[in-house]
């Protein structure tokens, strides 16, 4: 497995080694080991499976409390993902990584606790999967504007995208209530998430 470090340290792209031949191809998904080693630790509790049309943008999601790391790939389709870093006190804070994700390339993305999460389906359609590392709490979830001019997120898009209707009501994250954000913790020297 090849990992891709990004700008913002503990958000990695994950490159799996796939084994293939005329019959087709394998490789894995998740290896406790191996990604632990690449600062992927957290235990999963939740998987979850979204299928999206073209021009669907779903996020830009979080919940506080109860944050969800976010272990992501397209099973079919192709769909540009983004984190955003929104934890206050962050050096990183309101700065954004973005990866294209496909059933073709196989790459994986980490998205940690802490980062506002969300994709537009630029293919045909897009089969998304993802491991999380806490339960879905609707209660503590909200969304931070998927156009907010002040993170600038360059989503490849020509036109206006489908929106759900919390998504399209979203606040700017300027606008967002400051005890509703996650709250950035430095961690030991040459962990993930430390300067």
């Amino acid at each position: 497995m090849n990992i891709v470090t990004t700008e913002i340290p503990g958000v990695l792209i994950m490159e799996p080694k796939v084994f293939g031949d005329e019959r087709g191809f394998f490789l894995e998904t998740w290896q406790q080991t191996r990604y632990a080693e690449a600062g992927i630790g957290p235990n999963f509790v939740q998987d979850n499976l979204a299928y999206s049309r073209q021009g669907v943008l779903r996020g830009l999601h979080l919940q506080n409390p109860y944050a969800q790391g976010k272990l992501v790939q397209v099973l079919r389709g192709e769909v540009f993902d983004v984190a955003v870093d929104v934890r206050q006190g962050s050096p990183w804070f309101g700065r954004w990584i973005g990866c294209l994700l496909s059933a073709e390339n196989k790459r994986q993305f980490w998205v940690p606790e802490g980062f506002a999460h969300g994709y537009l389906v630029t293919g045909e359609d897009a089969l998304f999967n993802y491991k999380c590392t806490d339960h879905y709490h609707p209660e503590t979830q909200f969304s931070v504007r998927w156009d907010d001019s002040a993170l600038g997120i360059d989503w490849p898009l020509s036109g206006t995208p489908t929106l759900s209707a919390a998504d399209r009501d979203a606040l700017p994250l300027a606008e967002i209530a400051s005890e509703r954000l996650p709250v950035f913790t430095p961690t030991l020297p040459g962990s993930p998430g430390t300067p």
